[in-house]
């Protein structure tokens, strides 16, 4: 269940989200580019959905399988900013910006899936 306190994997995840959405625009727009901004947006915007998705789980196991598919996303997100910035779609600071963000929420949830499968009740 949502907690009232900051959840900073929420947080960044939502604003992965938006990041994700802006980029999909401006590689839409300005570079006539719209399969692997597409799939960016994709992956990008499912990580906070599934996130959030897990601040409602039914169960531990629940909230496991809610974050290991946002891991999932993340690692496959990743995957398409470097394709985009090896196909010159995105620059390599604009790719460095956010795969430093990607990498963090992967850091971020590898990190609570750890402490959560490690925890028996």
């Amino acid at each position: 269940m949502d907690s009232p306190r900051k959840n900073i994997v929420k947080d960044k995840s939502y604003a992965f989200a938006l990041r994700s959405v802006n980029v999909f625009k401006y590689l839409s727009v300005a570079k006539r580019e719209f399969v692997l901004s597409k799939q960016l947006l994709r992956s990008g915007t499912s990580i906070g959905a599934n996130v959030t998705e897990a601040g409602q789980a039914q169960s531990r196991p629940d909230f496991i399988s809610k974050l290991s598919i946002a891991l999932k996303e993340s690692v496959e997100t990743e995957y398409w900013i470097r394709l985009l910035r090896d196909s010159e779609y995105l620059t390599e600071k604009e790719a460095e910006s956010l795969l430093s963000d990607c990498r963090e929420i992967v850091k971020l949830l590898t990190a609570i899936l750890r402490t959560t499968r490690k925890v028996r009740h």
